[in-house]
């Protein structure tokens, strides 16, 4: 499972011009699941995420987490983020999991994340063809891979 966690001071995804949903400060993740990523991938990274401390504090030192900021969370699918470029030009996606494996770890995930951090997630589309806008605070962006727990 692989992620990309923007620090953001707000961030929105449509869909066919249409507003699906939308927040102010907090993070936005984009997330890619494989074929064997596992229970313990997931809860792993529930738990990371909310509390990486990535908000500044009032010394503005990176001291806070979403948690402690009350801050608000949105969470996208994005299947491009295993890609592999090792060969030609046109990235492969083999590594990625298909919808049907794919699907109810992205909701579980979600939900694990709820549950972790008292809030509800806002989200996009699973499969759409989304137009994510966000303000990258800072910037910060942080790329976490379950694979690379250690």
């Amino acid at each position: 499972m692989k992620t990309v966690v923007q620090r953001v001071s707000q961030a929105s995804v449509s869909i066919d011009g249409k507003l699906k949903s939308q927040i102010e400060k907090g993070l936005m993740m984009l997330v890619s699941f494989e074929e064997n990523d596992a229970a313990e991938d997931l809860n792993w990274l529930a738990a990371k995420i909310c509390k990486l401390r990535i908000f500044d504090d009032s010394h503005g030192v990176m001291n806070l987490s979403i948690q402690d900021i009350d801050g608000e969370i949105m969470i996208v699918s994005q299947f491009t983020l295993h890609a592999s470029t090792r060969k030609g030009n046109r990235p492969s996606y083999i590594k990625a999991a298909k919808p049907d494996i794919a699907i109810p770890l992205y909701e579980k995930f979600i939900r694990l994340v709820e549950a972790e951090s008292g809030k509800k997630v806002k989200t996009g589309t699973f499969g759409a063809n989304m137009k994510v806008m966000l303000v990258n605070d800072g910037p910060v962006t942080i790329i976490i891979d379950t694979k690379n727990k250690e």
